[in-house]
């Protein structure tokens, strides 16, 4: 399952303006299998633009429902699930 992450990047600067474009990260994900939580990973600043970060799950079933919730530095969240086929 892939997120979205969000789109800033870290001590960026605009091309026209030369401001400095403040920093927008991933701060926490949460992992659920059927809706309990399995794992969480507090994430920060220094995770890439687009981070890969893999959950191994034991007992996974046809049907079952995984999803990550995450939060980030200016108090914006966003969720995925998938079902297994």
């Amino acid at each position: 399952m892939l997120s979205q992450s969000p789109d800033g990047d870290r001590a960026a600067r605009g091309r026209k303006t030369n401001r400095k474009i403040p920093a927008h990260y991933i701060q926490k994900m949460v992992f659920k299998l059927n809706g309990q939580q399995v794992a969480v990973a507090d994430t920060g600043s220094g995770v890439s633009r687009r981070p890969l970060i893999a959950v191994r799950l034991k007992g996974v079933r046809t049907g079952d429902t995984i999803s990550v919730n995450w939060t980030d530095n200016m108090s914006e969240s966003g969720s995925a699930h998938t079902t297994i086929a």
